[in-house]
This record gives C-alpha cells, structure tokens and sequence, in this order.
C-alpha cells in the first residue's frame, strides 16, 4: 500500500510538471516570441483557459502528501522553509500578473506584469526543478530526521548543503531549458502566425539544449547519490522508463521537423513524464534520501497507518478520477489554435 501511494503522488505530481509545464515555458518565453501588444495578448489567451485548473494538481499533491506521508510533508516543509516562502511568493507574483494584466489600458501597466509574468514564471521552473535536485541528492537529515538547509553554502555537495549547489543548479537548469522547450512547443502548437513560427523556430534551437542538460544532470545524479545507481541495479525494468522519455524527446525533434505541432507536444509530454518517473524510481525505497548513509527517510517510515492508506484510497480515487476527467476534457475542448486578435478590442 505504501508503495502505491508513492506511485499516485509520484503520477500527480508528474502531471502538474506536464500541464503546468505548458503555461509556466510559455511564461518563460513571451517576452521573445511576442513581439507586439496583440501577439502578447495571444500568448496569454493560450493560458488562461487552462492555468488555474493546472494549479488543483499541485494542491491535490500538497493533499496527497499530507494524508499518505505525514512525516515526509513536517519534515521538507520545515527544512525547505525559506524556499518554500520563495516559491510562494512567485506563484502569487505570476497569478497576479496574468490576472491583473488587462484591469489597466495603460502601457507601462502591461509591461510590468509582463515582465513579472516571465520573471515568475522562469524563477518558479528553476526553484521546481533545484527542489527536485535536493530530493534525488538527499538533504542534511540529523539523527532526529530533521534539517534545516540554507539558500546556499558553499555551492559543493558534501553532508552539509545549501538549497542551491552546483548539482541542484544543474537540476534546475535542465528544468528550465526542458520546461522552455515545453512551452514552445505549446505556443507553436496553439498559437497561428508570426507566434507560432517563431515557437517552432526557437523550440528546435532549445532541443539540443535540452539533450546536453538532461545527460549532465543524470551523470551528475549518478556521481552525487549512490542511490541511484542501486536503486536501478535492483529494478532494471527501470531502464524502460528512461527509454520512454528518451523516446519522447526524440519524437518531438522529428515531429516538429515534419511540422506536426501537436503530436510534438504530447511527444514532450511524455518526455517530462518519463524524467520525472526517472527521478521517483532513484530515490525509492526513501522518500527524502539524507547526505549521511542510514539516515533517509525511508517511505514505509514517513506513511501513514495501512488501515488510514486503505481508507484514504476509496476517497481519493473518485476525487482523482473526477479531477483528471475534466482535464482530459477541457484540454480537448480547447478548439482551434488562438488567432492575433484585435488591438482594440478589450482583452479578456
């Protein structure tokens, strides 16, 4: 049962990096795809009909972890507390800027929340993506299963770390290059015109980025947590995972060569998937690996009691079922890709 619900949490939070990934690279990138007031305005219309629902995802896995791992959630979340603030305060920065954008006609108005929007949502990528780099490194635990880690040290992995060193921000660079590629994708996918052209464009110049940091962070995940490589040696199916979403970024690539937009998409989508199934499979049997050997967080040792898990399953799965029907089905009533529209008519 404890292995399942890693399973489920690991799903849930593999679909936010999907579906968020969409709006959070589309974010990152509109400030050099769109060059005019109505091809920003197009970028954004990309967005807002799926963001906030994008956003349950991270709120059901925040649930999620507090009824399955109720020690792994008091423990990251008091050790990772002033990132966490951070993280906080960028998600309330890149709403407020894809709410607020249109109250005002004013330009110097747009073009702050422009700029809050793309800084937001580039900082929230790579402040994700460092996060995912503690956890597959492991974290300073002491004897009592507790830490505390700065923003930074010394920028070296050893037993006392910061949030940020020279692997997380190899992490967080690759989240930030991929989810970007990501994003173009989408853009080029759900967008027409001068937009979508230079999506397309700029998501073949970020591919080959995307293949050099994703082999740097996995040979540097192999040299800073031996966990991996064990966690692999005993679970060799593993390597299909990592198949999968090598297979993913090679189908984008040609793809979007042949001009298939929306295939390419779902082809990045099952890349992002596959990494994210990758990083859950290295840190298994732990939750929360620790610098010092024997002292992670085991999962079995962060879940709650069997008879709680079984009961939490009968609700959970309708909830779930519920929430992913209405994904599937607003995603696929999108319609047709977002046209440039008319300057003067007012923004929605």
């Amino acid at each position: 049962m404890v292995a399942l619900w890693f399973v489920l949490l690991a799903w849930m939070l593999a679909t936010y990096v999907v579906l968020a990934g969409f709006e959070l690279g589309a974010g990152s990138l509109h400030l050099l795809v769109a060059r005019t007031e109505a091809e920003r305005r197009q970028v954004l219309a990309t967005v807002k009909p799926v963001w906030k629902g994008n956003e349950v995802w991270l709120v059901a896995a925040g649930g999620t972890l507090f009824l399955a791992f109720p020690k792994l959630l008091a423990t990251a979340f008091s050790g990772f507390y002033l990132p966490l603030m951070l993280v906080l305060w960028l998600i309330v920065f890149r709403s407020l800027a894809i709410e607020l954008r249109a109250q005002l006609g004013e330009g110097l108005w747009r073009q702050f929340w422009d700029v809050c929007w793309s800084v937001s949502s580039l900082l929230l990528v790579l402040f994700f993506g460092a996060a995912l780099g503690n956890v597959v490194r492991g974290v300073p635990l002491g004897e009592d299963g507790l830490f505390f880690e700065p923003l930074w040290t010394d920028f070296r992995v050893g037993e006392k770390t910061g949030v940020l060193d020279w692997y997380t921000i190899v992490v967080g660079l690759t989240a930030v290059v991929g989810v970007a590629h990501h994003g173009a994708l989408w853009l080029a996918a759900r967008t027409t015109g001068a937009v979508a052209e230079r999506a397309g464009v700029l998501a073949g110049r970020l591919w080959p980025a995307v293949v050099a940091a994703v082999l740097a962070s996995s040979v540097a995940s192999f040299t800073v947590q031996p966990q991996v490589e064990r966690s692999l040696a005993e679970r060799p199916w593993g390597v299909g995972v990592a198949l999968l979403a090598a297979g993913g970024l090679l189908g984008a690539a040609l793809l979007r060569r042949r001009g298939r937009a929306l295939p390419a998409l779902v082809a990045s989508c099952v890349f992002l998937a596959g990494l994210m199934g990758c990083a859950a499979l290295g840190v298994w049997p732990y939750v929360l690996p620790a610098r010092v050997e024997g002292l992670g967080l085991l999962a079995t040792d962060a879940a709650s009691r069997a008879d709680g898990l079984v009961t939490a399953l009968a609700w959970w799965l309708p909830g779930m079922a519920l929430a992913t029907g209405y994904a599937v089905y607003h995603h696929r009533k999108l319609g047709a890709p977002v046209p440039l529209p008319e300057v003067d008519a007012p923004e929605a």
